[in-house]
């Protein structure tokens, strides 16, 4: 078997020969980090992107087979985005930048976490008609028509088609807070976002299938948690946004795509209702974090239709063999409720050990076959 079809025999409950060793990336300082030690050479390090060659050499090096992470994207959000600009520097090397999203947020120096926002362009009506609404409109230059063209029905490795993001990108562009306030105060123009973003979405998908519809899977990208539950009311958002999704399912199903994944960072249990009931049924990543996720009540929940993809601990990169083989063991019992593939979950941080993480890559493959 090659590795498109292990993971439509895994996620369909169907036999295969061996559990495909698989991951999610890498944080830029890891790869720094790992070219200073000698193990990647500094052009592998700057090179790297999401399935790409330098990507799967990577990978190889290490003892995966792939980056789940493989996208045929299209440009469904902002077109043109925002032009970044530094609006205000400050003595101690602060920053304050409009991004290409157009918000306000403060760069520091040697800082590459979230940075904080302080402003936003899209605060009313007046703003989203004038600087959003018109950057929302499809157009095929969105997509590489040549590009789909040259896709290969006879790939080793499974690709999905990209589906977009239709909350996460809005939230991006007001802000938690802002977007808050906005259900409240408008809740109509709210309303009219999210029907423009899943309409655009819509569009895209359909362009993209009536033209090339070969796909081992959909997916779609939302990060609307955190640790503790949703960035959004749950009742609002399967009223709101459930049918933007099904909507763009139903014509997924048409062209005989039935898995389709959905990247949400945090805590999100009491969204998975509105995800799974219009036709999104892999989970991708199953956080372990400070919460435990787990797709076990999952399972328990909705049944075998819900598969996911996730789930492995990372943190245990940083510890010893002891600690992976723990780690392996305890996926071992999710392995077997089938339907399920492991991963670390999100980018292998810089506190991970190269010859950590060849150790369990080599340890899954014994184990899983």
């Amino acid at each position: 078997m090659n590795h498109r079809e292990r993971i439509k025999a895994i996620l369909n409950y169907q036999s295969y020969d061996r559990m495909p060793i698989v991951h999610f990336g890498f944080w830029d300082q890891t790869l720094e980090k790992w070219a200073i030690e000698g193990h990647i050479t500094q052009e592998e390090a700057r090179g790297w992107a999401d399935g790409n060659q330098v990507d799967m050499e990577i990978g190889w090096k290490l003892g995966f087979d792939f980056n789940w992470y493989r996208i045929y994207s299209w440009k469904n959000g902002l077109y043109p985005q925002f032009t970044r600009q530094i609006l205000k520097e400050h003595p101690d090397g602060r920053r304050e930048v409009l991004d290409e999203n157009g918000a306000i947020i403060i760069e520091k120096p040697g800082v590459t976490s979230i940075p904080e926002e302080v402003g936003h362009t899209l605060v009313d009506r007046k703003s989203w008609e004038e600087h959003y609404l018109p950057r929302l409109q499809f157009s095929l230059d969105r997509i590489d028509i040549e590009g789909l063209k040259l896709l290969d029905d006879n790939r080793e490795f499974p690709i999905a088609v990209w589906c977009g993001s239709l909350f996460g990108e809005i939230r991006n562009w007001t802000g938690v807070v802002g977007l808050s306030y906005l259900m409240s105060d408008d809740p109509l123009l709210v309303e009219e976002m999210i029907e423009t973003v899943g309409f655009l979405a819509f569009q895209g998908v359909k362009t993209v299938l009536s033209t090339y519809d070969n796909f081992d899977f959909a997916h779609f990208w939302e990060d609307i948690c955190f640790k503790s539950g949703p960035l959004v009311n749950p009742k609002f958002f399967y009223t709101k946004v459930g049918p933007q999704y099904k909507r763009i399912m139903d014509f997924v199903h048409e062209h005989g795509i039935y898995i389709a994944s959905l990247d949400c960072d945090g805590k999100i249990d009491k969204l998975i209702p509105t995800w799974f009931e219009n036709g999104i049924n892999t989970m991708f990543p199953i956080e372990v974090g400070t919460w435990n996720a787990n797709i076990a009540p999952w399972r328990e929940q909705y049944g075998r239709e819900l598969r996911g993809v996730g789930g492995m601990n990372k943190v245990v990169f940083a510890y010893d063999y002891k600690a992976i083989d723990q780690e392996i063991e305890r996926l071992r019992k999710l392995v077997d409720l089938g339907g399920f593939i492991p991963c670390p979950d999100h980018r292998i941080p810089p506190d991970a050990k190269w010859e950590n993480v060849q150790y369990y890559c080599d340890r899954m493959r014994k184990v899983f076959g």
